[in-house]
């Protein structure tokens, strides 16, 4: 999560972006301006570029708004990618469109979650080269975290992720927690399950605590473009100078429509392609 990001894929907002907020399945907080995240999705992606990352752009629509948030349909590992499968809904097929992206471009297929398994993107991380973590959460069902841990394979670490407010709002396992360093993390300690907590502290990793004001600003959803390097959606100035404190470079983007409108961040924008 940590290593160099040399490339990542991401999908611009488009039509289904756009009328997100008329279902209310979608739980986007009010009705899109498209023109927006779409300005507020290229400021992101030149960032990225400007950093150093081969961004890829998904050009494939369907008919689910949450597809920008490319980091949820799928998992790409040293054997290929992993075609996840959502529990939400409205995301199922999303997993084929970005499948169908990966294997086009020569990486192979490493396996596939099938029902009644259920994982999101979003629960899952590399804390080390060889430490996976599960979050078992709303979206990722204890059938699902049994199969992607056989499929990812080694050291692979399970926790629960609390029920927070419930379906309708979205907690992933790093919606409360984001590695910007081998020996640092952002996280939100009222959320962040006690074993994990334990598991960061047996490794020296220390903790950089997001305030409750700007939990809902996506504060703990940072992304490490390269240990230290790290981009931060605006509106949460306290996380930002805790990062800095701790010797981060911190780049901020606009990410009010197309990101906290929708609640996915800068990680979830983007799914790495390939790290060092």
């Amino acid at each position: 999560m940590t290593s160099p990001l040399r490339e990542a894929l991401v999908k611009r907002p488009g039509p289904a972006f756009a009328l997100a907020y008329e279902d209310p399945k979608h739980g986007f907080l009010h009705p899109v301006d498209l023109a927006a995240a779409q300005r507020e999705h290229e400021a992101f992606c030149q960032l990225l570029s400007e950093l150093g990352v081969a961004v890829h752009e998904l050009d494939e629509e369907n008919e689910s708004p949450d597809l920008v948030y490319t980091y949820d349909p799928a998992l790409v590992s040293d054997r290929g990618v992993i075609a996840l499968r959502s529990g939400k809904a409205n995301r199922l097929g999303e997993e084929k469109v970005v499948e169908r992206w990966m294997t086009g471009r020569g990486i192979p297929s490493a396996g596939r979650i099938e029902p009644p398994g259920t994982v999101d993107g979003g629960d899952t991380f590399w804390l080390r080269s060889d430490l996976f973590c599960i979050g078992r959460s709303l979206r990722t069902n204890a059938a699902g975290a049994s199969q992607l841990a056989g499929t990812v394979g080694g050291d692979v670490r399970v926790f629960d992720v609390p029920y927070g407010e419930g379906p309708e709002v979205c907690l992933h396992l790093l919606s409360v927690i984001s590695p910007v360093a081998e020996d640092l993390a952002v996280v939100y300690l009222p959320f962040l399950p006690a074993g994990l907590f334990e598991l960061l502290s047996d490794l020296g990793v220390s903790l950089i605590a997001v305030p409750e004001e700007e939990f809902p600003t996506l504060g703990c959803n940072v992304l490490a473009v390269r240990p230290g390097v790290v981009v931060i959606a605006e509106g949460n100035p306290k996380t930002a100078a805790y990062l800095a404190e701790r010797g981060c470079d911190v780049y901020e983007f606009a990410a009010w429509e197309v990101g906290i409108n929708g609640g996915g961040g800068p990680t979830c924008l983007t799914r790495p392609v390939l790290r060092d």
